[in-house]
């Protein structure tokens, strides 16, 4: 069975390109918002899932360690480059869909503007349940297809697909908006219990984002987030949730999993990672670990917009 498609950042200029020249200050200030709210204070071990260049990794401060993840290698260079080679990094290239971790290793996870990429969001979900202890919160964010420009442009006959319909729209290859229905449904199959989703980017609209001043616009995102939650009809939506029963804690010095047969724990061994059960070799260069399978793996190189 081929392996679902992967959207590759490899080689891109996307934190350049869309964040740091895009004209996205006010999407990125109430992503922080968002996180600032949602995400619990402090912890050992952080899994930062499409960690891309680095953006949100400096507002994990309370976390005693990070795991940078990302099918983009390229990217993962840019976010050493911007936090450095501290053993409070790592650095990991990989498929969510088949992560390299033993079970129940961490106690906290992200996955901010990654989950619109997956082709399969049940098995990039279940993969992130595995990794994660029992009570872990995980913050989830995933575009809403649910938003009110899209109820406007369906109720204007100006396209074609319902919003308030369950299935996911593909609107650009590989670009997926999602129903909060569908994601709570989800994320519950895959062990978690929701516990808020939280509406984002309520002036997420040009003509108001040219007028008024970036630190306006924040100031009256941060006072809308408060107040309305019930009201997710913005384009974006954060989840704050929790892992649910097991699995148990991963043993003192446990860390890696093979990602190809299974085998676990592997030997943390730079240059080379050897799996004792499938022998596949993993390489340790530039400080990233490099556990991407290529066999009956379709990438895109997608950018996001």
């Amino acid at each position: 069975m081929d392996h679902p498609p992967i959207c590759n950042y490899e080689g891109s200029d996307y934190q350049a390109s869309f964040w740091d020249k895009g004209g996205r200050g006010y999407e990125d200030a109430v992503e922080a918002l968002a996180l600032e709210r949602l995400l619990p204070k402090s912890g050992r071990l952080m899994l930062e899932l499409g960690a891309g260049a680095g953006r949100n990794t400096p507002r994990y401060q309370g976390f005693e360690q990070i795991v940078l993840v990302d099918y983009s290698r390229t990217q993962l260079i840019q976010a050493r480059d911007k936090l450095g080679e501290s053993p409070r990094y790592r650095y990991i290239a990989a498929d969510i869909y088949r992560l390299p971790f033993v079970s129940g290793l961490f106690n906290c996870a992200t996955m901010i503007r990654t989950l619109h990429h997956m082709a399969e969001p049940r098995q990039a979900l279940d993969q992130v349940s595995n990794t994660l202890q029992k009570g872990s919160g995980f913050i989830l964010e995933f575009p809403n297809k649910h938003n009110i420009k899209a109820i406007l442009r369906y109720a204007l006959h100006r396209q074609s697909w319902n919003p308030a319909s369950p299935e996911p729209v593909e609107f650009a290859r590989l670009n997926y908006d999602f129903h909060p229905a569908a994601v709570r449904s989800w994320l519950q199959s895959s062990g978690f219990a929701v516990d808020r989703m939280q509406p984002v980017s309520y002036l997420r609209v040009g003509w108001i984002k040219r007028i008024l001043p970036l630190k306006l616009l924040v100031g009256l995102e941060n006072a809308m987030q408060s107040i309305a939650g019930w009201w997710q009809l913005t384009p974006s939506i954060f989840v704050q949730a929790h892992r649910l029963g097991e699995p148990a804690p991963a043993a003192p010095g446990e860390f890696f999993r093979c990602p190809a047969c299974g085998a676990a724990p592997l030997p943390d061994t730079p240059p080379m990672i050897i799996c004792p059960g499938c022998q596949r070799q993993y390489p340790v260069q530039d400080g990233i670990y490099d556990f991407r399978i290529q066999e009956n793996t379709k990438t895109n190189q997608i950018i996001d917009g």
